[in-house]
Order: C-alpha cells, then sequence, then structure tokens
C-alpha cells in the first residue's frame, strides 16, 4: 500500500499523545485541569490508534502472515515484557514481577494487535456493520464478567476489537469524508463540548476509557453496559473530530509516524524512569509545555536512526538497519586514502 502522509501525520500525533499522556498521569490526582486534559486524550487517542492498525491489516487473514505477525509482534512482546521486568526491579518500582502473560504497562497492544488479526480471519467473512455490530456486543458484554481483565489482555482485545474491525473495512474515500472543512467545524464543537464536560464532572473515573476492567471494578456493574456503550459513542465521534484536523501535508517531521512501534515499545524506559525519579512537578501552564516538549523530544530520540539500528533486531528480528550501517562504513574505510 502506497504511504499516505496523512497517516504518517496521525499516527505522529497519536503517538505523540500516548507518550504526553502517560507523562502526565502522575500529576491528574487533586487537579481538575490535569485531570482533563490526560482524560480528554484517553477519549479517543487508543481507539484512533487501533483504527488507523486496522486500516493497514488489509492483507491479514493468510497463513504465512499469521506466522510473520507472530514474529512481528509476539516475539518481541515477549522480549520486552523481559525486558521491562528486569528494568523495574532495576529501579525500584512495585509490581516489578509479572509472569509472561500479564502484560507490564503499555505492551498489552501488541498481544491485542496480534489476537485482533486472528479475529479478522472470521470477521472479515462477515458483512461490515454486521461484523461490527457483533464486535461491540461482545465489548459490551465482557465487562459483567470479573475474570476478564490484564490477563492476557482480554479485557482490551474485545473492548477495543471494534475500533480496529472499523479501520479495516475503512477505504480512504471515507476518510475523505471526515476531512472536509464541515467536519472540522463539527469536530471543534465536539472536543470543546467533550472538554466541557469531563472538567464538569471530574468524579467520573478515567478507567472506563481503559478497556481493562469489569464494571464491578469500575463501581458501576449494574449499568456498566450502558456506560460502556456511551464511551464507545464518544470515542467514536472523538477519533473522527481528531482526524478531521490532521493535516494532509507532507512535513519534514511526517516520515516519522512510519516508526511509532519503536516510540510505542521504548518510551517505557523513560517514563517509569521519571516517575521513579520524581523529576517533574506541574505548577503552571507553563510545566505543561514544558513536558509537551519532553514527550516530543522522547518521540524524535527514539525514531532516529541510531535507535532504530540499535533496536531493530529486537523489535522487528532484522538486522537489516545494522548491515546497512556497516556496509555503508566499510565502503567509508575502504575508500580513504592517507
Amino acid at each position: 500500500m502506497k504511504r499516505d502522509v496523512f497517516f504518517d501525520n496521525a499516527k505522529l500525533l497519536l503517538i505523540f499523545l500516548v507518550v504526553f499522556g502517560h507523562l502526565i498521569q502522575p500529576f491528574t490526582d487533586g487537579s481538575v485541569p490535569m485531570y482533563t486534559l490526560y482524560t480528554w486524550i484517553y477519549t479517543f487517542h487508543m481507539p484512533a490508534f487501533i483504527f488507523l492498525a486496522g486500516f493497514f491489516a488489509k492483507g491479514s487473514g493468510h497463513k504465512g502472515y499469521i506466522i510473520q505477525l507472530a514474529k512481528k509482534l509476539i516475539l518481541p512482546y515477549l522480549i520486552f515484557q523481559l525486558a521491562y521486568t528486569g528494568y523495574f526491579f532495576f529501579i525500584g518500582k512495585d509490581g516489578w514481577l509479572n509472569g509472561p502473560f500479564y502484560p507490564h504497562w503499555s505492551l498489552w497492544f501488541l498481544f491485542s494487535l496480534f489476537c485482533w488479526h486472528i479475529l479478522l480471519y472470521w470477521f472479515k467473512k462477515i458483512p461490515p456493520i454486521i461484523g461490527i455490530t457483533i464486535a461491540v456486543e461482545v465489548g459490551l458484554v465482557v465487562g459483567y464478567f470479573n475474570d476478564i481483565g490484564h490477563s492476557f489482555s482480554l479485557s482490551r482485545t474485545f473492548v477495543f476489537f471494534p475500533f480496529f474491525l472499523a479501520g479495516y473495512w475503512l477505504t480512504k474515500e471515507h476518510v475523505k469524508l471526515f476531512r472536509t472543512r464541515r467536519a472540522r467545524e463539527i469536530g471543534l464543537v465536539v472536543m470543546a463540548l467533550t472538554a466541557g464536560l469531563i472538567a464538569a464532572f471530574p468524579e467520573v473515573s478515567s478507567g472506563w476509557l481503559l478497556g481493562s476492567k469489569s464494571y464491578a471494578d469500575l463501581g458501576n456493574p449494574e449499568f456498566g453496559g450502558l456506560i460502556r456503550l456511551m464511551v464507545y459513542l464518544l470515542a467514536a465521534v472523538m477519533t473522527v473530530s481528531v482526524l478531521s484536523w490532521v493535516p494532509g501535508k507532507e512535513y519534514r517531521f511526517s516520515y516519522l509516524g512510519g516508526k511509532t512501534l519503536y516510540v510505542y515499545l521504548l518510551h517505557g524506559f523513560f517514563i517509569q524512569f521519571f516517575r521513579q525519579a520524581e523529576w517533574f512537578k506541574v505548577g503552571s501552564i507553563f510545566d505543561i509545555l514544558g513536558l509537551a516538549i519532553v514527550a516530543a523530544l522522547i518521540v524524535y530520540l527514539l525514531s532516529s536512526s541510531i535507535i532504530r539500528t540499535l533496536t531493530q533486531p529486537l523489535i522487528e528480528g532484522r538486522t537489516q538497519l545494522i548491515k546497512h550501517w556497516w556496509h555503508r562504513h566499510s565502503n567509508k574505510d575502504s575508500n580513504y586514502q592517507p
């Protein structure tokens, strides 16, 4: 599939918000503005990311694809599950010892992404509207089961699958529909209203947006399904609203949107260290802007060629960048004449 700069820009924005959201999370307790900003980001950033992941899953289904997918997702999951276990122990983080299938922190996404591709084998044979409706119903029902939670990333796999499936059926013609001026105007109103509602009702737990807990754990076992349905609707309109503002113009930094897996897997080493060391404080708007700059620097650093060259064997199971670097420097040495 030919690269579309719109999708690179969208993925870059979303991975920045993932890092920024993780940076500001410790400062949300007792601060309505910080809680509003954090929760506003969480209404859409993972649903939108998963939505785009589904868009690029068009080749899913055949046996060879699944084998390659296991190498791409399950192998780095196991590697980084072990790496984060050791790192968390080193920095003194509580709860550092997790089993192999109880994902550390953000690693749930890799396990769920693999499962979503597997589910596509059956769901792509079903008409889109029916399939998405079934996926939503399953996502609503699993919340009533306390045993479906963080282990094997089961809860998030079922809860977020409708967004992945919707992205799978998305075409570029559909994308054009929410990139109009009218869509942006409506989107701006939606984003502003959402921020206002979050600020007005800070007692509503952001845990409803994470998709990892049962309704009983979230404190509403009776009407949890209705609340999750409203969360689905909110996430859908927020995803469309935010994506409508993503530019289709190519910038010097747009290419970074193609390196998001590196940022996603590696940024936890920075975030968790900052949390343990308590390096940052938030007391003004300038502190928030400072954290945004830190998040942008983390994204840029982890997308850099040197980081990708060093970590490609762990993340992609390939040594292409190392070989390229070696050949380039070998040629320089061979051409050198004193």
